[in-house]
């Protein structure tokens, strides 16, 4: 990707190679139709916000008509959902992989760290329009995405229990406060990270991944 980078201040909302379902993609006019619409409702729904955003603004600018929409999406908030669904679905993807390596555990896990901060970063507006409108999914959305954050987070956790089994990591840790700790700076990325600032994904990628691991060793 571009270098992006940290700054700090300002306000707002898996590992590398892959391809990634970031707003800038499929917005050209040969694009199919559904991709068409994702890209114009994230962009709309980051400029704008979810709430002061009409199906009619998404369609027009697509360029496609309300029927559509409807066709592919049955409402507004499906859109939302598949904008996030769509980011977490490729980590989870990814998290398999790594997951599954016959490599050290504390290798898998340092990866795995990096690579959801790397792709939180490269569709950040993705996950900034979901954590600001999630409260405005149905709540069977709502029930469906927690489920599906869950079972990411404890394909994650398993990691750290691992460690903790071989004896590389702190027996006494509770491994789903690391989780929550971890994931709550990894979800707050959105409120501080901009592109224009000193670092670029990758080297925040490496730092978090480091103090993760860090915080896990036994002394």
């Amino acid at each position: 990707m571009a270098r992006s980078a940290t700054s700090g201040g300002g306000t707002g909302g898996p590992g590398s190679g892959a391809a990634v379902p970031g707003t800038g993609s499929g917005t050209g006019t040969g694009a199919a139709v559904p991709e068409r619409l994702l890209a114009e409702a994230t962009r709309l729904f980051a400029e704008r916000g979810y709430d002061r955003t009409s199906v009619q603004e998404i369609v027009e600018a697509a360029g496609v008509t309300k029927g559509a929409l409807y066709h592919y999406f049955g409402s507004k908030d499906d859109l939302l959902h598949e904008i996030y669904g769509r980011v977490l679905r490729l980590q989870t993807e990814r998290l398999d992989v790594i997951a599954a390596r016959a490599t050290d555990v504390r290798e898998r896990l340092a990866e795995a760290a990096a690579d959801v901060v790397v792709t939180s970063i490269e569709n950040l507006d993705d996950t900034k329009i979901f954590f600001r409108s999630m409260h405005q999914l149905s709540p069977e959305k709502q029930k469906a995405v927690r489920a599906e954050r869950r079972r990411y987070h404890e394909k994650f956790r398993s990691l750290i229990e691992e460690g903790q089994r071989a004896g590389h990591f702190r027996a006494g840790l509770r491994p789903d406060l690391a989780v929550d700790f971890f994931f709550g700076s990894v979800h707050h990325l959105g409120t501080w990270y901009h592109a224009d600032g000193p670092l670029s994904a990758r080297e925040v990628a490496a730092e978090f991944s480091d103090l993760l691991l860090h915080s896990l060793r036994r002394p």
